[in-house]
């Protein structure tokens, strides 16, 4: 099996175009595989994100803004989604101790104890990639920072 079978394609421009698109595909591919896990919780991946991150930064809250730029997927809806946090009890709002006009973003408990649970599931969600060996995913981990790195 291959990218060639999988998007019904056999020529491609060449071997960066197939190395792209066989990236979003495969992104495509993790996302519906961890989709059941994040349904069962009722939240998205990116809401995942913002819970991990405000997780990370506790006991201080963080602002939007900050929470974009820790972001996997920077996107400009982060006020949305915190705001759709908020009303699941996930996080709040509280007023910056620096700026009392501006608001941070803190986890709740019950963020936490979200948390919890899909922690207890992390090796389902690691095991997405169990056909590579620790050694692989370590290299593929290179080979993407090294994709990145190129494009500073």
């Amino acid at each position: 099996m291959g990218i060639e079978k999988d998007i019904q394609q056999d020529k491609f421009r060449n071997a960066y175009q197939k190395a792209a698109i066989n990236l979003i595909f495969t992104l495509g591919w993790m996302r519906e595989k961890t989709k059941p896990i994040f349904d069962a919780e009722d939240i998205t991946p990116q809401q995942f994100n913002i819970l991990r991150i405000l997780r990370g930064s506790a006991p201080e809250p963080l602002s939007t803004l900050q929470i974009r730029e820790r972001m996997l997927e920077k996107m400009s809806d982060t006020s949305r989604i915190v705001d759709r946090l908020i009303a699941k009890g996930l996080v709040k709002k509280v007023t910056c101790k620096e700026d009392r006009r501006l608001v941070d973003v803190i986890i709740t408990e019950k963020g936490k104890k979200l948390l919890e649970r899909l922690d207890a599931r992390q090796e389902e969600i690691d095991g997405v990639l169990s056909n590579l060996s620790e050694k692989d995913a370590n290299v593929l981990s290179d080979l993407l920072d090294k994709i990145r790195d190129g494009a500073e």
